[in-house]
């Protein structure tokens, strides 16, 4: 299983959010301090928005801060919403063209290997992410 960039970035972001403890923060802020792209955050702020896993206000006071409690963000249900294809191998993908698939076992066992990936994932959260005896090393790691 890959994780896309975009996904990562994700997470990042929400961790950073937290770590501020309600302060709002803004794009410019986390891209300084994670060297990424502001093009590329404004993306996964706007996602992430519309999701509901961040409320955003624009204007001199505004800013990006979480919406529901990080102990409430499910990093399996985070991850199934920001990646755009989980499909392991092609047969599993829309455009398979495999011409063993039909009796391959192939696809039923990555199948199985993709659901094990996801029970794992969702028996964590963001807080798990963000332990309360590493917090105040990444707030100082990260500048927060």
């Amino acid at each position: 299983m890959h994780i896309t960039r975009y996904t990562d970035y994700s997470l990042r972001v929400l961790m950073y959010v937290a770590l501020s403890d309600g302060r709002k923060v803004n794009i410019q802020e986390i891209s300084e301090h994670y060297k990424i792209s502001k093009n590329n955050l404004m993306k996964v702020v706007q996602s992430l928005n519309n999701l509901g896993y961040l409320e955003t206000t624009r204007g001199k006071n505004g800013g990006i801060r979480l919406k529901i409690p990080a102990k409430n963000i499910n990093l399996g249900e985070l991850i199934r919403q920001t990646e755009n294809d989980l499909a392991l191998v092609e047969c599993l993908g829309q455009s398979n063209q495999c011409v063993i698939a039909p009796v391959c076992q192939l696809k039923k066992v990555f199948t199985k290997a993709m659901e094990s990936f996801f029970q794992v994932l969702h028996q964590y959260t963001l807080a798990d992410l963000l332990p309360e005896a590493n917090r105040s090393k990444l707030q100082q790691i990260l500048k927060i």
